[in-house]
């Protein structure tokens, strides 16, 4: 006899979300690299069950609430949560350790070389946009310009910043050149992230009462909230591309990369897994999805439709995004 399942909502996170460990938790099985490397026949059964479950059908091969929450997590690692599609494997949230492990090492292993920095930022730029282009909203979909002009100045910014540190640092200690990546990565985000998300900078974004009423449309609660993603991506990058230096140069000094030269890019690219494997999750959880903002802090206009309409209203939320 197959097992009578409670019901659970399945549209929203397994943890509560109010809560910087239950973000953890949950961010932690939203990113595991594991499910990059689910089968095919894995991932169709996994929406198989969410959809049939969705739809109040029966679901016999799932005995337990966990199981049901193992095929969910696996369906949204690799169906678009709009479309329901199924999406590029690079361009997956499970994805992003593993593709952002390799780029970075090269990125850190061939510093020195011009045309180097010049293929890896250009190859990180296009994995970005790749990306962006994966996750984008069903309902707002990025437009194929905006695509273009955001993957151009990011690629710019990058080749800009990075090729004129080497050039300003190339007498400096090796430490402090092994670290131009990372400002070079910094600067591509803080001009990809708000031009990907223009169209939010200009209209703003939807604002929600806690029972989940639309109120109206603000850009200072977009700017807050494309600031906050900015900083936990360049946040997200730094322990891999901080530490990941620190522990270069300590070997080169020692002699340990004389002996193994052939080993520089493997410890990197290594060692940059590890770092994100814990920092993506963590940075990711930085801040909660479902933003919040006081009232007071919104646009004058709209504070006072606001305070006319709900007198006792002092904190409204909104989608952040990650």
């Amino acid at each position: 006899m197959a097992t009578v399942l409670p019901r659970v909502n399945l549209d929203e996170p397994r943890y509560d979300q109010s809560t910087y460990l239950n973000r953890a938790k949950h961010f932690l099985i939203v990113t595991n690299p594991l499910n990059a490397f689910a089968t095919e026949a894995q991932l169709d059964r996994a929406a198989r069950i969410v959809r049939d479950y969705r739809a109040g059908k029966p679901v016999p091969d799932v005995r337990s609430v966990d199981e049901l929450w193992s095929a969910k997590y696996l369906y949204d690692s690799a169906f678009h949560p709009d479309t329901g599609e199924k999406m590029l494997l690079v361009g997956r949230m499970s994805a992003q350790v593993p593709m952002n492990m390799t780029i970075t090492g090269c990125m850190m292993t061939f510093y020195k070389s011009t045309p180097a920095v010049i293929f890896w930022q250009w190859f990180n730029q296009s994995f970005n946009a790749v990306v962006n282009y994966t996750n984008r909203s069903g309902a707002s979909p990025i437009s194929q310009e905006q695509l273009l002009t955001s993957y151009c100045m990011a690629t710019g910014g990058a080749l800009v910043t990075a090729l004129s540190l080497n050039r300003l640092v190339r007498n400096a200690p090796p430490l402090v050149g092994r670290l131009v990546p990372l400002a070079a990565v910094a600067a591509a985000n803080c001009i990809n992230i708000p031009l990907m998300r223009i169209q939010e900078i200009r209209n703003g974004v939807t604002l929600l009462d806690k029972d989940g009423k639309e109120l109206g449309q603000s850009v200072r609660a977009a700017k807050e909230g494309i600031s906050a993603v900015t900083f936990s991506r360049i946040l997200m990058a730094m322990p891999g591309m901080v530490f990941t230096p620190v522990l270069m140069n300590t070997l080169e000094k020692r002699g340990f990369l004389r002996r193994f030269p052939w080993a520089n890019a493997p410890i990197q690219t290594l060692f940059c897994g590890l770092c994100l494997t814990f920092a993506t999750p963590l940075c990711c959880a930085l801040f909660s999805q479902k933003a919040s903002i006081s009232v007071d802090s919104l646009e004058e206009e709209l504070r006072t439709k606001l305070r006319k309409e709900q007198p006792d209203l002092d904190v409204v939320y909104y989608n952040k995004g990650l």
